[in-house]
């Protein structure tokens, strides 16, 4: 599916196959850059376990969120974390769609977004999906991942 590619090498239109299709790819959603959770906590674990994730074999780690590639750009360098982690803009909602992690923020006025989640992605294969069912980051953030890794490569 095309998407828009936020890295270190700019903003680039790109294909999920592209960019999650090879290796060991970690791809955490969250509903938007800049919200209180994804900003303070969901993202900031993922860049602090960055080097951990490495070390277990991961080879990309990818940041989707619902908003268009100028935020995601401006979120990536605020939170210094462009270089280190890729982000993907989606803006029109279809990566939510195709993986089936709509989540219906409209009565919050803000729209359909990503649902938190966490994946596992070897080879372009979804390994484990890790959807939060509440508030908060627990399931989907980085400890949860590096044991699911763990595990896995055991």
């Amino acid at each position: 599916m095309p998407t828009k590619l936020v890295n270190a090498d700019g903003i680039s239109d790109t294909t999920t196959d592209a960019v999650m299709g090879q290796g060991v790819t970690v791809l955490f959603t969250v509903p938007g850059a800049f919200t209180p959770t994804c900003h303070v906590n969901h993202l900031p674990g993922f860049l602090a376990n960055q080097p951990k994730l490495k070390a277990a074999g991961v080879e990309r780690i990818i940041c989707a969120a619902v908003n268009d590639h100028h935020v995601m750009k401006a979120w990536a360098e605020n939170t210094g974390a462009l270089g280190q982690i890729d982000f993907i803009a989606d803006g029109n909602g279809a990566l939510a769609k195709a993986f089936g992690l709509e989540l219906d923020l409209t009565a919050a006025g803000m729209g359909p977004r990503l649902a938190r989640s966490a994946m596992l992605i070897r080879d372009g294969v979804v390994q484990d999906i890790f959807v939060e069912d509440g508030p908060g980051v627990g399931a989907s953030g980085a400890p949860a991942i590096l044991m699911a890794l763990e595990a896995a490569n055991s």
